[in-house]
């Protein structure tokens, strides 16, 4: 591409608004995904965030706002842009009276991919997602989790840049949605961007290096889970377990810059820190100082779900 930036930048999106019958459904979101991230879009249903990729893709004309996809601008027409991406939209997009392959080699020939290649990638994207077993069996006979995997493999034919998915565990049983997450996992790792919409926190916290929390079409914030944790202020707890020596550990703690709170309680020192994950390495240190002798660590931390009920006033799935 002529205009293929150098950077490991893949998407690009600034000051995207839609306004739908006078309702602003998105106004002035932004963010960027960068080649082998998975960037994810969190909020409960109607935040704004299918509204998002569907402009992001380029299926839906946005009011403002500017959309690159590997340096490359996108508006509705722009097929190199698009070309680039692969998309897995929340509603299954495939027939169900053909088999896996059936699908995945009309969609290939839809893609243009050569009969030389087409093949070749059919059978690399049937064992991504766990479909080999099953591959000529009609997929109507599949199950809602098999039938997910299917619609992620149709996405990835081409071998997009940038796969975009829309709540893709929604209505699957616990193995294939560990089976889509693993697969997730190991796309980004091969340096795929992913941009991942969800209204499942643990699915945000398994796969994601940012977060981006949407809600009533705003942007409320984003950044890593433990950039969002602090933004709102919230303190860790640890709680160390000693057969003794804990009121010397107590006190050899309390002069320990960001430790909040030091207390002797039920056979344990519980400790309110700032940032428990890079002082507990210093507080175990100064524990072995003092004399005492760990037997057992535990850290609590706030999750996102602190956050999101924080920055928004409601729950992720009300």
């Amino acid at each position: 591409m002529s205009n293929h930036i150098s950077t490991s930048n893949v998407l690009e999106c600034s000051g995207l608004q839609k306004t739908f019958n006078g309702n602003v459904a998105v106004k002035d979101v932004g963010f960027h995904i960068d080649a082998g991230e998975t960037y994810g879009l969190l909020g409960p249903n109607g935040a704004g965030k299918t509204t998002c990729i569907s402009m992001i893709c380029g299926i839906l004309q946005r009011d403002s706002g500017d959309i690159t996809v590997c340096g490359e601008p996108l508006d509705i027409g722009s097929v190199t842009a698009k070309s680039s991406i692969g998309f897995v939209p929340q509603d299954l997009a495939l027939y169900p009276d053909l088999s896996a392959r059936e699908n995945m080699m009309f969609f290939a020939r839809l893609y243009g991919l050569s009969k030389t290649t087409l093949r070749r990638r059919v059978d690399e994207v049937i064992e991504l997602v766990g479909l080999t077993e099953r591959a000529d069996d009609q997929a109507t006979e599949y199950s809602g989790g098999m039938k997910r995997r299917l619609n992620i493999g149709i996405g990835l034919l081409h071998e997009p840049k940038l796969l975009i998915l829309d709540e893709p565990t929604v209505g699957v049983d616990p193995q294939s949605r560990n089976a889509i997450l693993e697969s997730i996992q190991r796309l980004s790792s091969e340096g795929m961007a992913v941009l991942y919409t969800t209204h499942y926190m643990e699915e945000a916290q398994r796969l994601c290096d940012r977060i981006g929390i949407i809600d009533r079409g705003e942007l409320r914030a984003e950044g890593s889970q433990r950039e969002l944790v602090s933004l709102v202020g919230e303190r860790g707890k640890i709680r160390l377990e000693s057969a003794s020596g804990l009121e010397s550990a107590s006190t050899a703690l309390r002069g320990l810059n960001g430790i909040v709170e030091a207390a002797v309680e039920n056979e344990g020192l519980s400790l309110i820190v700032d940032d428990a994950r890079s002082l507990l390495p210093q507080i175990i240190a100064k524990v072995a100082e003092s004399g005492a002798v760990i037997t057992n660590v535990a850290v609590t931390e706030p999750d996102l779900e602190t956050v999101f009920l924080h920055l928004t006033g409601r729950a992720l799935r009300d």
